[in-house]
């Protein structure tokens, strides 16, 4: 069901010093960063050969990984995210399951415009997992 690797994020705490690690120190191709509202966060992509590193910072005080920073002031791993065909078909396939998709269990445009879902970490082995429909 599951197929790429499509990038794993990180909570940092600065954003443009993160971005400037990435850039500067490993000569990385580095986005600009792109608010996204409706998710809480502003995301810069770090474009590597067969994947991306997700750079998140959060956005506003409601940010649902303000909490996460809080816990981990110096940042660290948030998210994995793997591409997958059909997101409905997937999500039900994983529902019947017994995983637990997060939220109204409905996808939405996530950081790349493309439909998302985020899974509950609890279902795979400690990991929050966000599916993109490619």
């Amino acid at each position: 069901m599951i197929g790429n690797l499509n990038h794993v994020a990180i909570v940092v705490p600065d954003l443009d010093a993160a971005a400037s690690v990435y850039r500067q120190t490993l000569g990385a191709r580095v986005s600009e960063p792109v608010p996204l509202p409706d998710h809480g966060v502003t995301t810069v992509f770090v474009e590597l050969g067969n994947t991306k590193i997700e750079l998140l910072h959060p956005l506003g005080e409601a940010s649902p990984i303000a909490s996460f920073l809080e816990r981990n002031p110096s940042g660290g791993m948030h998210h994995v995210c793997y591409e997958v065909e059909d997101i409905l078909a997937a999500r039900d396939r994983l529902r019947a399951e017994g995983a637990r998709v997060l939220g109204d269990g409905e996808p939405r445009p996530g950081a790349h415009g493309k439909p998302v879902l985020f899974l509950h970490p609890k279902d795979f082995c400690g990991t929050l997992v966000e599916l993109e429909q490619v």
